[in-house]
């Protein structure tokens, strides 16, 4: 892919800036300003700071570099998942392209981390992250179950898709695609297309992406007086969610005549749902995917999607977040790419 991936050290290093805002009593991004000579800071909260870094010992290598300085370090391209769903999923392969290319093109290594669900495994790679090994992070595939601190790593982060938990959104800068109008698009295409009886394997409830699709399908099925709790069912964004999501769907709704998934893993496994079903497709179902992954060229029928800009995704943050690095910036930016229904046989 053009960069090197560095094995990682989780021994202890010197102290991060997280360790200041600690021993300061400020948030992150406060001593970030202090330490970046922004002049819009209390002189006692300056005062505070600065006594920290001097009694931690604190060395200042995170001061904003100019553009024609030569980044030579590392970033952390962190994936919230378990290893195996990371080699599993082309989705993530397909990111790393994009990121891969921005961080070969900067001189940079791309140090890949995985970072699952539970605290406990969690605490290793962030204490990495906050020990001056990289120069930013780019976080994907987060989930809302067990949210990460991200305002304590120190370091300048960029989250691929929206970044919430529950109704919160964290105040960090992000690259999304446009999640709830692909999902409306791909089911009004199967309004117009004549089906009546329109269900969803959605994706999960604690990512934005699942929430989000949700929604374009609902608002679409409620703007044509179709809304149907009973059609709606939950994967993982894996095929064997979206199999046995189908499974559960036709002994309970028979009647189904279109199915809305949220990635085209999931509809793969719906897929061979309806055929071990002998229900054909798209004679008697229906089906739509999201991501436009090269798998869906493949299925029979090929499979309409919506096509997310994955690659773009992650030249996006990743460029976002040498922004970040060079220029000093702060403050929370959101960049929502477009998306596209790409029509083949089995829609």
């Amino acid at each position: 892919m053009g960069c090197s991936v560095t094995a990682v050290d989780f021994r202890p290093a010197r102290p991060t800036l997280a360790d200041v805002a600690r021993a300061a009593g400020v948030s992150c991004a406060t001593a970030s300003r202090v330490l970046n000579g922004y002049p819009r800071v209390r002189p006692e909260t300056r005062r505070q700071v600065e006594s920290a870094m001097a009694a931690l010992g604190y060395e200042r290598q995170r001061a904003a570099r100019s553009a024609t300085q030569k980044l030579s370090r590392s970033i952390a391209f962190v994936v919230c998942e378990e290893g195996l769903r990371l080699f599993s999923d082309p989705y993530f392969a397909r990111i790393v392209v994009g990121v891969s290319r921005e961080v070969t093109a900067a001189g940079l290594q791309l140090v890949l981390l995985t970072v699952p669900s539970t605290k406990d495994c969690q605490a290793p790679a962030m204490h990495f992250l906050g020990s001056g090994h990289v120069d930013g992070a780019l976080f994907v595939s987060m989930h809302g179950r067990s949210p990460l601190d991200l305002d304590r790593i120190g370091v300048p982060v960029v989250v691929g898709g929206r970044p919430v938990f529950g109704e919160k959104e964290y105040e960090v800068s992000y690259v999304d695609a446009d999640n709830h109008g692909g999902a409306a698009r791909a089911v009004r295409h199967l309004i117009d297309s004549g089906r009546s009886a329109i269900a969803t394997v959605a994706g999960p409830r604690d990512m934005a992406a699942g929430m989000d699709r949700l929604a374009g399908y609902r608002q679409v099925m409620a703007d044509a007086e179709r809304s149907d709790h009973g059609l709606v069912f939950f994967g993982d964004f894996g095929q064997a969610s979206g199999e046995h999501a189908t499974a559960r769907l036709l002994d309970r709704r028979p009647d189904v005549d279109a199915i809305f998934t949220a990635s085209d893993l999931m509809a793969v496994g719906v897929l061979r749902a309806l055929r071990r079903a002998g229900r054909r497709v798209p004679d008697d179902v229906a089906v739509v995917g999201f991501d436009d992954l090269p798998i869906g060229r493949r299925t029979d029928p090929p499979l309409t999607t919506v096509r997310q800009p994955i690659e773009e995704m992650g030249a996006r943050m990743t460029r976002d977040l040498l922004g970040l690095i060079v220029g000093g910036r702060t403050g929370r930016r959101g960049v929502v790419l477009d998306t596209e229904l790409v029509l083949r046989a089995s829609a």
